[in-house]
């Protein structure tokens, strides 16, 4: 299996002139954007500083409960304590702002219930360099997430079957698990797995700093959640990992366009694996990734395994709707990469911020209300972690028919004084791991029943307190409120290509003339033509206002999808004639269909379509590139369509309005009703 997704290795030569300059282009961004990619040196400093107390502090910890405990004062001078690193500032690749991932390794007479959560937090909070402390005991790993001098850290425990904890304490071996309970397990595999990801990359360097840009990428395309099911820190390290390994030998513009090449094609569930499983030593009887064995490790959608024993999945929390998501992405990015390839874009393009308030029409907004700052920490954390949850209720509620796109970002509403306020969205559309839903007319979800349990799951909290509430409410893209906005202010609907980064088509206009002032500039040649036809030909392709997109997604559908996904003239509202995204040529290249396609668009109840095609005029197939446009712009608000006038036989691009679809008041049941 682990062979099954061998790519072509490089050749052993070095990188070739184009390459070397490409990756100095990568190089001078990364250097400009440095300030979010790297951290300074006085940065480094306080941070290591930060490591320095907090093992001076749980030396003392340990030191106390080995006292409490009635040991000989000769073995409370031995006991000890000791931290270890993992995750982004272990693989050296943290940013400004990240917390520090952190283990402690304490021994067997020191508790995690009593002595960790309980004597260590009492000892933290009297520290005056301590902030922000709370504890996560009922998390998946359990730990302690505080603020060290204003630095986030996250500690975790692991107890380990030892009376005295060396100082060259080597957590590589697989004998440090013996007699070791889950939870410590499950602490000690951060650090088994960042130690054996550096051993098995065949260049750190290049490792680092193409890591540094796909969590860069990650953060601005809003996939970098493990919480929301999306993929955390140490996913993108074993992705990135696993292209190194394919490509020893390239530099980093190289590695990061082979990451979205080869991500794009890749058969999930296949796994990804950096090497074979391994079984262990039977003694110790843990439990590895095998779904063969293991029915529940059947239903992960897109496996990764960790490198170090036990292996396991680390992502299993990415669910259909996420997956789909970050496929979706994968796909915008290798299109993004071909054209810097083909020197058509630049690097900064590929890390442009997604435009999620513009991606889709219906969005679920999850509010969230506490009485004062440490409450609302609290609170928010708690909900954030169900939110994964709500998002299977609704693919289940749904049979997958309504994709969820939670969005990894929280945002406050200041206006509020009463209460303190944090809200999350999710973004909604109609489709089946990104293929339209063939449905006649409007379909409506109903997930009441999903938002029911989840706010019972929610508030179900055992720390609640009064004041803390949740709210979910189904809101359209036009009642957004302001405060998701930088400043406050809702900015104008961005006319972007469907790929960002990439040239727009010379034959498709996104931005359609509002003025007659402004047709000359927005038409070009168009004009001239679209003056010439008659004018009843000219009134039909202006007056087909009737014209609705019936779903308004704007990211890339992947290229092996395309047999799968069709978008059908029912979305426009011309019925029975299929246009399949991608080869639109070969499905209308008959002539029949084009009668058929003009005859049932020539409409004349509701102001559709004018009374037409008496001339013989017929809609020219696109190619596939151009369909692909062709379709953006119609989700865009205008569509701009080529028609062959029979008269001067000519080509003419003209520019269509689409009337915005029509408001429905929210439903107090939590029905989403009437998804464009």
């Amino acid at each position: 299996m682990f062979h099954q997704q061998q790519h072509d290795l490089i050749s052993s030569s070095g990188p070739t002139e184009a390459e070397l300059a490409s990756d100095g282009e990568l190089t001078k961004f990364l250097a400009n954007a440095a300030g979010s990619v790297e951290e300074s040196p006085d940065e480094s400093m306080l941070r290591a500083e930060v490591l320095g107390h907090l093992d001076q502090v749980v030396k003392e910890w340990v030191k106390h409960v080995t006292t409490s405990r009635g040991f000989s004062p000769l073995f409370v001078a031995q006991a000890n304590a000791k931290i270890f690193t993992f995750g982004s500032y272990r693989l050296g690749v943290h940013y400004p702002g990240a917390d520090i991932d952190a283990l402690c390794v304490g021994p067997r007479h020191a508790t995690r219930e009593e002595d960790f959560f309980i004597l260590l937090h009492d000892m933290l909070r009297e520290m005056p360099q301590v902030t922000e402390l709370h504890p996560v005991p009922e998390a998946h790993v359990p730990l302690l997430k505080f603020k060290f001098q204003g630095i986030s850290v996250d500690l975790l425990y692991a107890r380990l079957a030892l009376w005295v904890i060396p100082e060259d304490l080597d957590l590589s071996h697989d004998s440090i698990l013996c007699n070791v309970d889950e939870q410590s397990v499950r602490s000690l595999n951060g650090c088994r797995v960042t130690d054996r990801i550096l051993r098995l990359v065949p260049n750190i360097l290049a490792f680092r700093t193409t890591l540094r840009c796909i969590k860069l990428w990650a953060r601005r395309r809003g996939v970098y959640s493990n919480v929301m099911g999306f993929l955390g820190g140490v996913n993108w390290a074993l992705l990135v990992a696993r292209i190194c390994q394919l490509y020893p030998n390239a530099v980093p513009s190289m590695l990061l366009s082979r990451f979205f090449r080869v991500y794009t094609q890749w058969r999930w569930p296949c796994p990804v694996m950096l090497c074979e499983i391994e079984q262990g030593t039977p003694s110790l009887g843990l439990p590895v990734w095998d779904p063969q064995k293991n029915p529940r490790d059947r239903t992960h959608l897109m496996p990764i395994i960790t490198p170090a024993y036990p292996c396991m999945n680390s992502s299993y929390n990415v669910s259909a709707s996420t997956l789909q998501v970050i496929r979706d992405q994968f796909e915008n990015a290798n299109q993004i990469c071909k054209a810097v390839e083909m020197r058509q874009a630049k690097w900064s393009a590929l890390f442009d911020t997604f435009p999620f308030f513009e991606a889709y029409n219906n969005y679920l907004q999850i509010d969230t209300m506490a009485i004062d700052e440490d409450d609302l920490r609290t609170w928010k954390g708690w909900v954030e972690s169900r939110l994964r949850q709500l998002t299977l209720r609704i693919e289940r509620d749904t049979k997958l028919l309504l994709q969820c796109h939670p969005y990894p970002c929280e945002f406050v509403d200041k206006s509020k004084q009463v209460q303190r306020h944090t809200a999350f969205f999710m973004g909604l559309q109609r489709g089946r791991a990104g293929v339209p839903v063939q449905v006649e007319g409007q379909q409506q979800f109903n997930i009441q029943g999903a938002v029911a349990e989840f706010r019972h799951a929610v508030n179900s909290y055992c720390h609640r307190k009064p004041g803390m509430e949740v709210r979910v409410s189904h809101i359209r893209r036009k009642q957004i409120p302001p405060f998701v906005f930088p400043g406050g202010v809702r900015p104008s609907r961005p006319q972007k290509p469907l790929v960002s980064g990439l040239p727009e088509l010379e034959s498709l206009s996104n931005s359609p003339p509002s003025s007659h002032a402004q047709e000359g500039q927005a038409g070009g040649e168009c004009d001239e033509s679209r003056n010439s036809l008659p004018k009843r030909q000219k009134a039909r392709l202006i007056d087909c206002t009737g014209l609705r997109p019936t779903h308004s997604s704007s990211i890339f559908p992947s290229r092996r999808q395309e047999d799968a996904c069709t978008d059908y003239v029912n979305d426009f509202l011309c019925h029975d004639i299929k246009w399949s995204a991608g080869k639109a040529s070969d499905k209308l290249s008959d002539p029949s269909k084009k009668r058929k396609w003009a005859a049932d668009a020539d409409r004349t109840k509701s102001g559709r379509c004018e009374e037409g095609n008496v001339r013989g005029d017929s809609f020219v197939p696109r190619t596939g590139t151009e369909n692909e446009q062709y379709f953006t712009a119609l989700r865009s608000g205008f569509a701009n369509v080529c028609v062959m006038s029979g008269s001067n036989s000519k080509r003419v691009c003209v520019s269509i309005p689409i009337l915005p679809p029509s408001r429905h008041d929210q439903t107090e049941s939590g029905s989403v009703d009437e998804l464009e």
